[in-house]
């Protein structure tokens, strides 16, 4: 039976702490970025950023993804490069962010960067944990739902899970906002297929550790069994 994603899930308490506080710690940790701004269109939330003294903005609730919610603060907030980090990933750590970063110094020529790990067993055939395959330089090639590539000859191959977490230079997020969403993007139901078919070069940089992204019950037991072993160790 499928689990139905949680309302309200930012609020959600975990181990004692509203998710999105473990999110916004764990980023916090990570010593290369400047500033961080939690964007967001609930005023529930923007209190609990008050409360907390987050730094946060109030955008608008019609806009269709994360990369236009950080668009929306990019207007206001000037930067050479933006760090996309999603507000339900708790098992956040530096080293996602250090490897985010890195492609750029590859040169000019890196639009965007997100980070993949290696994909377990469990997860190849789950529509939930999207697959990215990438050129040997990088570049991303394709992401998808379905398990690619195909192991048409059963010879063996590697699946790499692709991490929801992107870093923009302002051009490319001032121009991914301009697009229209692709017939890849609307088929798929992910918002970096408009990258690829409008021809922006999105590289993807490796990471040995995987993250647990909280959109249903069953995530946040498993994110909560996670932390506590953490906190044992």
């Amino acid at each position: 039976m499928a689990s139905t994603r949680l309302p309200r899930k930012m609020l959600r308490t975990l181990l004692g702490k509203p998710l999105l506080q473990w999110t916004v710690e764990a980023a916090q940790r990570c010593a290369r970025l400047d500033r961080i701004i939690v964007a967001t269109d609930s005023k529930e939330i923007g209190n609990l950023c008050s409360q907390q003294g987050w730094e946060w903005r109030m955008t608008d609730a019609s806009l269709p993804s994360g990369t236009d919610r950080m668009h929306a603060v990019a207007e206001t907030v000037d930067a050479n490069i933006y760090v996309n980090l999603q507000g339900d990933e708790p098992m956040l750590q530096p080293e996602h962010v250090d490897a985010l970063l890195r492609p750029f110094a590859l040169g000019t020529h890196v639009d965007v960067t997100t980070v993949k790990t290696r994909c377990g067993v469990e997860n190849i055939a789950n529509p939930n944990a999207v697959k990215v395959v990438a050129a040997a330089d990088g570049r991303a090639l394709y992401f998808s739902r379905a398990a690619i590539p195909f192991d048409r000859d059963g010879v063996g191959t590697t699946y790499w899970k692709h991490l929801g977490l992107y870093a923009y230079r302002r051009a490319a997020l001032l121009r991914f906002a301009a697009l229209p969403q692709g017939a890849l993007e609307q088929v798929e139901r992910l918002e970096q297929l408009r990258l690829l078919e409008n021809g922006l070069a999105l590289y993807v940089e490796p990471v040995a550790m995987d993250t647990v992204g909280v959109d249903t019950e069953q995530d946040l037991r498993l994110v909560e069994d996670l932390l506590r072993r953490n906190k044992g160790q």
